[in-house]
C-alpha cells in the first residue's frame, strides 16, 4: 500500500516530468545516493549549480522550437520554482519512505488553499494583509481539520523580497498582543490557530554573511539554508523534517 495518496503521488510525477526538473534531479539523485534523502536538502545550493549547463541547453532547444521567447525570464523563473519544487519532491519522498508523518501535507498553493488561506489574513482596518509564501506544511487531525501548519518563503536571494514575510510576522505578533499600534490601525486577526512562519534559501550570492540580512531571521520561528553550515542563527535544510515531525 503506498504510503502517499491520490494528489501527493500526482505531484510527485508532475514535478518528475517539469521538463527543467529532469537535468536537476539527476543531479539531486547523486546527492541521495552519496548523502541519503534528508543530508541531501543541504546540498540544494550545489545541486541547482551544477544542473544549471544542462538547463541551459534545454532552453537553447526551447528557443529554437519556439517554445519559449524570453531565455532571461525563463531562466529567473526556473531558478526560484526549481528550488521549491525540489524541496516538495524531497518532502513527498521522505514521507513515501516514512521519515514524515502520515498526517502532514504539503501545498503549493497556500493562499488557495481551503485549510489554510484563512489563517493566514490579517485584517488592517478594511483590508487585507498575507504573507509572500511558496509552500505550507501541515498537519490535519482526525476530523481533517488544520491542525498545525508552517508556512514557508523561499529565496533564492536575500535581497529579492526576504523582508516581506518577516514584516508580515511582526504584524502578526502586533495583531495577536495588547498594544497601541494595534489600535492605531485596527488591526485584527481572527483565528486562535496561528501558522509558524519560517524562510529557507540557498543563498547563491552568499548575502547571508552580511550582519542586516542575518538580522532578518530572528523575526522567524525557523529559518534554513540549503547548504552546509554549521551556524547558531540559521538551521541546516536537513533539519525540516525533524522540525515538521515534533512542531506539527
Amino acid at each position: 500500500m503506498n504510503i502517499l495518496n491520490k494528489n501527493e503521488l500526482a505531484d510527485l510525477s508532475k514535478i518528475k516530468n517539469t521538463y527543467y526538473m529532469i537535468p536537476i534531479l539527476r543531479k539531486l539523485d547523486e546527492y541521495i545516493d552519496k548523502y541519503g534523502l534528508e543530508k541531501s536538502l543541504d546540498y540544494l545550493n550545489t545541486i541547482l549549480n551544477l544542473a544549471k549547463d544542462d538547463v541551459e541547453i534545454l532552453l537553447d532547444k526551447r528557443i529554437l522550437a519556439g517554445e519559449i521567447k524570453d531565455k532571461s525570464q525563463t531562466r529567473k523563473s526556473i531558478a526560484g520554482n526549481a528550488f521549491s519544487l525540489l524541496i516538495k519532491y524531497l518532502f513527498l519522498t521522505l514521507k513515501e519512505n516514512k521519515c514524515i508523518k502520515s498526517n502532514v501535507f504539503v501545498t503549493s498553493n497556500p493562499k488557495q488553499h481551503t485549510l489554510i488561506s484563512d489563517i493566514v489574513t490579517i485584517k488592517v482596518d478594511d483590508e487585507t494583509q498575507k504573507p509572500d509564501m511558496d509552500l505550507a506544511i501541515y498537519s490535519i487531525n482526525k476530523e481533517n481539520e488544520l491542525n498545525k501548519c508552517l508556512i514557508l518563503s523561499l529565496k533564492t536571494s536575500l535581497r529579492e523580497r526576504a523582508g516581506q514575510t518577516y514584516k508580515w510576522k511582526l504584524l502578526l505578533e502586533i495583531a495577536t498582543s495588547d498594544n497601541p499600534i494595534k489600535e492605531k490601525y485596527n488591526i485584527s486577526y481572527e483565528h486562535k490557530n496561528m501558522p509558524l512562519v519560517g524562510f529557507a534559501t540557498v543563498n547563491f550570492y552568499d548575502e547571508i554573511n552580511n550582519p542586516q540580512h542575518r538580522g532578518m531571521f530572528k523575526f522567524f520561528d525557523v529559518a534554513f539554508i540549503g547548504k552546509p553550515l554549521n551556524a547558531e542563527f540559521i538551521n541546516n535544510l536537513s533539519d525540516l523534517p525533524r522540525f515538521v515531525n515534533e512542531n506539527l
